[in-house]
């Protein structure tokens, strides 16, 4: 998209613009969407933060300052969306590992085949405490400090998640080769 059309769109955003913010929603919506299905349990409480996150993004308008990408402070509003949701579940940080991961894992396809969606269903195969650190660690780049902070954990914690996750994951691509 030109940069001029979407400096439009957004102008037209910080207005109050009805067509201007479905406009902008549509630009944005899909890939906002993937981000919070990486922080969801499943796709409808991952469409609930992505409606919350746009309703952010729309009442906070004014606050961007242009310094950096649109899609970048979206993206920013988004995550922490996700983390608010996160923490208003409460979620316990030593969840069980359910039967469907078990099934899940079985239908991926091995090793030497693996793919960048195979590799997202297996991410998303973590216990939910397991892939929120992950993500904000190994794709957002957040460090165990903001992570901490972020979740109200300490860092001793998040680097644990973290630890868990990464052996949970290599358990699972070793059982994937053996497979082959």
């Amino acid at each position: 998209m030109e940069k001029n059309n979407l400096t439009t769109i957004w102008k037209g955003c910080i207005a109050g613009d009805r067509k201007a913010q479905f406009r902008l929603y549509q630009i944005f919506s899909n890939k906002m969407f993937a981000l919070c299905l990486r922080y969801s349990k499943d796709e409808d409480q991952a469409q609930d933060i992505l409606q919350l996150g746009f309703i952010k993004v729309f009442n906070k308008s004014h606050l961007f300052n242009e310094q950096g990408s649109l899609e970048g402070w979206i993206r920013r509003i988004m995550v922490n969306t996700a983390i608010e949701a996160y923490r208003r579940n409460a979620v316990k940080f030593t969840e069980p590992l359910e039967q469907q991961h078990t099934e899940i894992a079985e239908s991926l396809q091995t090793p030497d085949n693996l793919d960048y969606q195979d590799l997202l269903a297996l991410i998303k195969m973590l216990p939910l405490s397991y892939r929120t650190v992950f993500n904000l660690y190994a794709i957002e780049g957040y460090s165990h400090r903001e992570i901490a902070e972020m979740l109200t954990i300490t860092q001793t914690n998040s680097k644990s998640q973290l630890s868990r996750a990464r052996k949970w994951l290599k358990e699972r691509l070793v059982q994937l080769e053996r497979t082959q």
